[in-house]
């Protein structure tokens, strides 16, 4: 069972959260054979500081009825604890954490993660979950933020900060609209062919209700792969090629997916993009009238 504490976001989101803490506790609790205490908090900065250079990151991708992402990060005492624990290994705080400890705090995860697809079908629908390593923090800004510290407060406590995408964030919100099924038995009046159609209904009202969601838009003008040697040589001055040229076009990217392409302009001393070619991947709303 996990003590929660109601962290800063909406309710949608929040049930979420707290699926992914009791979901984290019970597998915990498996592995240890003991209720371990969970608490899910919108502030834990003072018991996990801001992002370091040893931190364990993970991201969880959702598809089916949710998509989006969310990303895990722990300290590296942390990551070392949780797969001490799930290798059933004696804890030894000062152990280096190696490739194979990260593979085991990652397929705990996996674990959390088919328990929470399990729970929320019945309320979001058929979801998958993929849970990956990452190599750092991701390109996309967070939509919310929660921590959860698995164990008792103090040095022997795990804490994990999660981070929800804005396109995840949308579609927890979109759960609470469901369409009515109506059932229309032998009795039941046929709408007049001459009736004046309306705008009205559960999908419009669906889309309207995401109309003022917030999306973190991002331009990539191009990337390069760079040796360790040669970001530790970068200085103030030194010039890094793309892998593109100047006539070629700009990505627009929504949590870190292309939508559009275009090209660069100014406006009012600021960059825009004047988009020449959306991509086929971009979620489109078909519009219906009457």
């Amino acid at each position: 069972m996990t003590e929660a504490s109601a962290p800063a976001l909406e309710p949608e989101p929040a049930a979420y959260i707290q699926i992914w803490a009791d979901s984290f506790c019970q597998v915990l609790g498996q592995i240890t054979g003991s209720v371990v205490p969970c608490v899910v908090g919108a502030d834990m900065s003072s018991e996990l500081p801001g992002a370091g250079e040893n931190d364990l990151w993970v991201v969880v991708t959702s598809s089916g009825a949710l998509r989006g992402e969310m990303t895990l990060r722990m300290a590296a005492a942390t990551a070392l604890h949780l797969a001490q624990i799930f290798m059933s290994e004696p804890l030894t705080p000062d152990a280096e954490l190696t490739a194979d400890y990260r593979d085991a705090v990652l397929e705990l995860l996996r674990q959390v993660s088919g328990i929470v697809s399990t729970t929320t079908k019945a309320r979001w629908g058929e979801v998958q979950l993929r849970a990956e390593l990452a190599a750092a923090a991701p390109s996309w800004p967070s939509a919310g933020s929660f921590w959860l510290r698995a164990g008792e407060q103090g040095p022997t406590g795990m804490v994990l900060e999660f981070g929800l995408s804005a396109s995840l964030v949308a579609g927890l919100r979109a759960e609470k609209i469901v369409p009515a099924k109506t059932a229309m038995d032998s009795s039941a009046a046929i709408p007049a062919m001459d009736s004046e159609p309306t705008d009205s209904g559960p999908g419009t009202d669906a889309l309207g209700m995401l109309m003022d969601v917030q999306l973190a838009m991002t331009m990539r003008f191009g990337s390069r792969q760079l040796l360790l040697r040669e970001v530790l040589d970068l200085s103030p001055g030194a010039v890094v090629e793309l892998d593109r040229t100047i006539q070629e076009p700009v990505d627009l990217l929504l949590d870190g997916r292309l939508v559009a392409r275009g090209e660069v302009v100014v406006i009012d001393g600021n960059y825009g993009l004047r988009v020449t070619d959306v991509s086929p991947l971009a979620p489109q709303v078909e519009r219906q009238d009457g």
